[in-house]
């Protein structure tokens, strides 16, 4: 029997306990959502809220805990007990067929069915419905694969919402978003909660939680340390919360030296590769951090490929401290020293099922060997010295790299080019393409130094960013990309906030 007092409560946690072997990842933790509530859930990477998450969604079970959904116990042995009760899940990473239609994929596995075959008329019809109940503006028949990255966002919600949820889960939701489909996100969400959808939203960017959350919670080494109203938390309590000490720079604006002539470490003269990019030209000097701006599918990230060598230029030159170069592969960008830490860490950045140290080592095992045999003693020396110098957070330097938190897997994957740079290979450029996506504040404070760091040390670094405020915290200059073309090219001191930035990247 449903309590009244509870009657504008959607779901209730009390004491959740949970642990995996002897490591104790939730101690005690207390949450609540309200009835048509964004409840923004934060912690640092490790913190435990994706491990709570997952009890609410019937993927791991509590060892200790009460849940009830709308007032009545609810007792989860899978997802599907989940989804029976009204809770949606969307992740950050889509789930989306793209050679199947919008509708197709929103009731895949649930099609309205006439006489044996599937009823595409009304499979169309549903999705129709259910599109406009939430505003967007979606034909049901387009293929996935044809749409901006916006519709596929709305699409994962749809599919959600068709199976009668009234509890979405949003784990970083716009980390693969540009900024007008932000927008269009957000007016979706307001829209969601005049229907009493109530969402949990998960994110680390500061900017967001104060724009679409009526409270948050924040969770540190498996236990809550603060609930309240957005409104009445000051930004630098949140971060102090999260991290568990002051955050004494933040994303302030780092003065540099940029008076002092310095050599051109890379040098790139119109660079041209298909339809992804066109005559490009610009150089970096050492020391310096270039950041380059742009909307999804301006050339960001394939300009990345092309100087690493994972894509071929058709014509133009890549020059690096004076002497051409023709990457074709990677090892020959490397050779170079020109190093990449790619926008997908997951798939193009780790080996996700070997140990940190493997991870670590990937790129210095051929420098790391005597007569035919590695050095495990000088691979472990490396292995400890850089986990210590980034602050990795592992029980061990064998424990496998897909385990770490999303912070400390994106430190490896920079540490490792820091690694080979011990054993005689430094980068001389360094291309970051979105390092900070999905990792946690202090890790997003302790990559920013790191980048400032290497510059400060003589590396030429690119810096690929959507996140504006950390972009025009370090770098000294800004190249705006649109269409495969360098737009704009500003000194960082000429910008005088992100609006600015943001106006010039959409072309105003």
């Amino acid at each position: 029997m449903k309590a009244a007092n509870d009657a504008s409560i959607a779901v209730s946690m009390r004491g959740i306990h949970k642990s995996f072997g002897k490591v104790d990842i939730l101690r005690g933790v207390d949450f609540e959502l309200r009835e048509g509530e964004v409840h923004a859930l934060l912690g640092g990477n490790g913190a435990g809220k994706s491990t709570l998450m997952k009890i609410l969604q019937g993927v791991h079970r509590a060892d200790a805990g009460e849940i009830t959904i709308n007032g009545e116990p609810a007792n989860f042995h899978s997802p599907s007990d989940a989804t029976a009760a009204g809770i949606g899940m969307v992740f950050q990473e889509f789930s989306l067929i793209p050679s199947l239609s919008v509708a197709q994929n929103i009731f895949l596995g649930r099609e309205p069915h006439h006489f044996g075959l599937i009823d595409d008329r009304g499979l169309n019809r549903q999705a129709r419905t259910l599109l406009d109940r939430m505003g967007a503006d979606i034909d049901p028949r387009s293929l996935i694969g044809d749409l901006p990255v916006g519709y596929w966002q709305l699409t994962e919600i749809a599919k959600a919402l068709s199976m009668q949820a009234r509890i979405l889960v949003m784990d970083e939701p716009t980390a693969s978003l540009p900024y007008s489909e932000v927008e269009a996100l957000f007016a979706l969400i307001a829209r969601l909660k005049t229907q009493g959808i109530s969402i949990v939203y998960i994110s680390h960017r500061m900017a967001e939680i104060a724009r679409v959350a009526d409270r948050l919670s924040i969770i540190r080494d498996g236990r809550r340390v603060l609930t309240d109203t957005v409104s009445a938390v000051p930004p630098e309590q949140v971060a102090e919360s999260i991290v568990g000490r002051e955050i004494l720079h933040g994303f302030t604006r780092t003065t540099r030296d940029t008076d002092t002539p310095r050599e051109i470490t890379l040098s790139v003269e119109n660079l041209t590769a298909g339809n992804r990019l066109d005559n490009v030209s610009f150089k970096v000097a050492a020391g310096e951090v270039v950041g380059l701006a742009g909307l999804i599918g301006s050339g960001r990230t394939e300009l990345a490929r092309c100087l690493f060598g994972i894509d071929r230029a058709d014509s133009g030159r890549i020059v690096v401290d004076g002497t051409t170069i023709n990457p074709r592969r990677p090892l020959d960008a490397i050779k170079s020293g020109v190093m990449l830490v790619p926008e997908d860490r997951q798939s193009q950045g780790l080996v996700r099922e070997h140990s940190v140290r493997t991870n670590l080592l990937l790129p210095s095992l051929t420098r790391l060997t005597r007569g035919p045999f590695i050095d495990d003693n000088r691979g472990r020396d490396l292995c400890v010295d850089l986990t210590r110098r980034l602050g990795i957070r592992t029980t061990a330097i064998d424990q496998p790299v897909g385990r770490l938190s999303g912070g400390n897997q994106q430190k490896v994957v920079i540490s490792k080019w820091l690694g080979l740079g011990e054993v005689g290979v430094p980068p001389r450029v360094l291309i970051l393409d979105e390092p900070t996506t999905g990792v946690d504040i202090a890790s997003k404070t302790d990559i920013m130094q790191l980048v400032l760091d290497l510059a400060d040390a003589g590396t030429a670094i690119i810096l690929i960013s959507s996140e504006l405020e950390e972009l025009l915290a370090v770098v000294d200059r800004v190249l705006v990309m649109r269409q495969g073309r360098i737009d704009a090219d500003f000194a960082r001191d000429t910008i005088p906030d992100e609006e600015s930035l943001q106006l010039a990247i959409q072309g105003v």
